[in-house]
């Protein structure tokens, strides 16, 4: 069962209230603790992707990794792609590779191409949790960087407590309670004991003090 949307929207509302103004668009942020879970034991470790109702407000960074034909299709679709070539002259350049894993939060990559990522872009890409999606070479690379531009990674692996980006200021308060509560409920199906096992909830803007939401 969801967080109740009016008090997230109070706590949005008090956010707001709360957050000077900036020269730039802010992002809202979630910020969730847990409690009464042991992440030593692999199983209560969660790494999720959540597809948000509404958006991100700001879209996230997708990059296709692909060859031949398949990387053909993505460049004539108007994707970020990274071909067989230029992945393999990145082989020993970390620099090259740390650039790349900061430029974009998701990546997406021809299955056959999987052995060479791991060799080359794995030891970077694996610990910031960044290793792509393997997908056909005949797959609809639209369809799903389209999906992955609305996607957040959720993840509580080594601390109990899980970080996400839910929309930017700009976007309405029902809208950012739908993207949160898409979280929520990621998290109490995956937690031991749901929402037991959350301790609190908090919203904040990039640059402003974080509001806890009231859970009962």
């Amino acid at each position: 069962m969801p967080i109740d949307e009016e008090r997230i929207i109070e706590a949005l509302r008090e956010m707001r209230a709360r957050t000077k103004p900036r020269g730039f668009k802010q992002s809202v942020e979630l910020l969730v603790n847990l409690r009464d879970i042991d992440l030593r034991k692999p199983e209560n470790r969660i790494r999720e992707l959540v597809e948000l109702p509404n958006g991100l407000g700001k879209e996230a960074k997708v990059c296709v990794i692909a060859s031949g034909d398949a990387a053909l299709r993505a460049r004539k679709a108007g994707l970020d792609v990274l071909d067989k070539a230029e992945l393999e002259s990145m082989a020993g350049d970390k620099k090259r590779a740390k650039k790349l894993a900061k430029q974009y939060d998701f990546f997406v990559a021809e299955a056959p191409l999987m052995p060479l990522i791991g060799r080359v872009l794995g030891p970077v890409l694996g610990p910031r949790g960044k290793m792509p999606t393997p997908v056909p070479s005949t797959a609809d690379f639209t369809a799903i960087v389209e999906k992955l531009k609305k996607t957040v990674r959720v993840v509580a692996w080594k601390s109990p407590n899980v970080y996400c980006r839910v929309g930017t200021e700009d976007m309405d308060d029902k809208a950012l309670a739908e993207n949160i509560n898409a979280v929520i409920k990621v998290l109490e199906d995956k937690l031991p004991r749901g929402l037991k096992n959350i301790k609190s909830v908090y919203v904040k803007m990039t640059m402003g003090p974080a509001v806890e939401v009231k859970l009962g």
